[in-house]
């Protein structure tokens, strides 16, 4: 049995990573009564505008993080992004300074694809693609020549489908290296060659990790499967509860349930948080895809669909408390994405969405760029097809313009130009 003391209430956490959900995952925090640092690269980020404290460095800089856990006190650490110098937090971890949330090898491993499917390769009840690794273009070459075209070349380390290309013959060898070279979050050297799985849609099952006060053990609970469409390898709606066939959501279920439990091992304690593991599926069949040790951005449309959401369930989850993961209802939920830049964006037509029934939750990210995901909309509904249609239409009437009388102060707090 796993020796394991719930963190005391208010516990500190040291949020690494301030963008919406760790916003939303603050809120969730706040409400039990904790006290929240908020760390990201820029001033005003989202979750720094609900948080107790802010700090602001670059998390990938080893001597930057090292002087924060340093300079405060706290009994978690939880990393809400990818980009972060995870050696530091093998440090803490090891020197007993505080708990990393679910553990710093769990953290490392899921940002490096490389040390992710090796571990996937291990597990007997986890299918994933074919794949091969290379450390130059002539190492991709050949690659190409023992994979069935087309495949998918990506950096090992990176995200929303930065430097991935398509690549169909080996004549693309050579671009697709260079492009993976630019779009990695950190340079490695190497690059994935994926086979393209044929799938009919792929999902996100959100799992979670709990410790159970009655059986003093570890509980694994599965949040009902959401859809999600991607545009350029970044989420523009989801929908949950995705329709999939029960031997299809066991297999993905057993999948999670092996490699959440594969990476709580590995490390000190009991692995507890929520974990957004994404799946293709083609009839009866399953492919893992990736993992993330946090609150997924497809996870959102549980804003709407259940009575504990995400962010509350990580909230409980890290925090020793029980989760509830049922649905309450069909839902969905849709982006809103700014069409041009805005250094200072006002958002017009919310009203109108609300008016459709959606919910619209503004991010208040301090500038936007043509592309930035700002806000998203989440709707219930009798069915998901419903509730698809209304959040897309809400989402479509929300326009971001910029205000140039508009400016924040350093804590990103809007003030109206004198």
């Amino acid at each position: 049995m796993i020796a394991y003391a719930p963190s005391s209430l208010p516990a500190r956490v040291l949020l690494l990573g301030a963008g919406e959900l760790g916003k939303e995952l603050t809120i969730s925090l706040k409400r039990l009564g904790c006290l929240v640092v908020a760390c990201d690269s820029y001033v005003g980020a989202p979750a720094m505008q609900v948080a107790d404290e802010a700090r602001i460095f670059d998390m990938t800089d080893p001597r930057a993080l090292a002087e924060v856990l340093e300079a405060v006190e706290v009994d978690l650490i939880v990393p809400e992004v990818e980009a972060i110098a995870t050696e530091l937090l093998l440090a803490a971890e090891d020197a007993g300074r505080a708990r990393v949330v679910p553990n710093a090898h769990a953290v490392r491993t899921t940002m490096d694809r490389q040390a992710i499917r090796a571990l996937a390769d291990c597990l007997p009840d986890v299918r994933v693609g074919a794949h091969r690794f290379a450390s130059s273009a002539d190492q991709l070459r050949a690659a190409l020549d023992e994979l069935r075209l087309p495949v998918f070349v990506k950096p090992t380390m990176s995200s929303s489908g930065h430097g991935q290309t398509l690549v169909r013959t080996r004549a693309d060898a050579r671009r697709a290296w260079d492009t993976a070279a630019r779009g990695a979050r950190a340079s490695t050297g190497r690059v994935i060659v994926e086979e393209r799985i044929d799938f009919d849609y792929e999902i996100t099952l959100l799992t979670v990790r709990w410790w159970s006060h009655r059986e003093g053990r570890v509980r694994t609970s599965f949040c009902e499967p959401i859809g999600h469409r991607q545009c350029d390898g970044d989420y523009v709606e989801s929908w949950q509860p995705a329709d999939m066939s029960p031997a299809a959501l066991a297999s993905a279920q057993r999948m999670a349930a092996a490699m959440t439990g594969a990476l709580a091992d590995a490390g000190p304690g009991p692995g507890l948080g929520l974990f957004g593991a994404e799946f293709f599926v083609r009839g009866d069949r399953v492919w893992f895809s990736e993992l993330s040790p946090r609150p997924h951005d497809t996870g959102m449309v549980t804003m709407a669909t259940q009575d504990l959401n995400e962010f509350d369930l990580h909230a409980r989850a890290i925090l020793g408390l029980p989760v509830d993961a049922s649905l309450r209802c069909p839902g969905a939920s849709a982006v809103i994405k700014s069409t041009a830049p805005a250094p200072a964006p006002r958002y017009v037509g919310v009203g109108d969405a609300l008016d459709l029934g959606a919910d619209v939750r503004i991010f208040g990210k301090p500038v936007s760029r043509a592309g930035r995901r700002v806000g998203v909309v989440t709707v219930r509904g009798a069915t998901v097809d419903e509730a698809r249609a209304t959040a897309r239409k809400a989402a479509a009437g929300v326009r971001i313009e910029n205000y140039p009388s508009l400016q924040r102060d350093p804590r990103g707090r809007e003030m109206a130009s004198l």
